[in-house]
């Protein structure tokens, strides 16, 4: 876990706020490319009940097939990103919202010449431990 993480939970035990102010998201670090910045969740803002996270695949990425314990919104601001839902293939362009629900079996890529930048909420909150992801 994060020292980040650790200074954010005693932060948040030790406020009476009824908010939290992330000056920065918590840039989730990869191997393959992609930029994950999660600006509230576990690693952000000790926040469990939900998550948003800003993310930029680039071109000809894909991840492995996952079935999330966690229904997921992604939003696409630029370019396209194409998922295989339960043997579906479904390909959002700009400006287009998906709800993928918790239990499907899912497969994330951009196969395409351009990045793609989109948004992403989880409820829950995303975790490596509930994303169950296919080696």
């Amino acid at each position: 876990m994060p020292a980040r993480y650790h200074q954010l939970a005693i932060f948040l035990l030790m406020s009476d706020k009824r908010y939290v102010l992330n000056p920065a998201p918590f840039v989730v670090p990869t191997t393959d490319g992609k930029l994950i910045e999660e600006h509230v969740g576990h690693a952000s803002t000790g926040t469990g009940q939900y998550s948003l996270a800003h993310m930029v695949a680039p071109p000809h990425w894909s991840e492995p097939h996952q079935t999330p314990a966690f229904d997921e919104i992604t939003i696409v601001v630029r370019g396209r990103k194409r998922f295989e839902i339960d043997g579906e293939m479904v390909e959002l362009q700009a400006g287009q919202a998906l709800l993928i629900k918790a239990g499907a079996r899912v497969r994330y890529s951009n196969p395409f010449n351009a990045e793609c930048e989109y948004w992403s909420v989880c409820v829950p909150a995303f975790s490596p431990a509930t994303v169950n992801r296919e080696e």
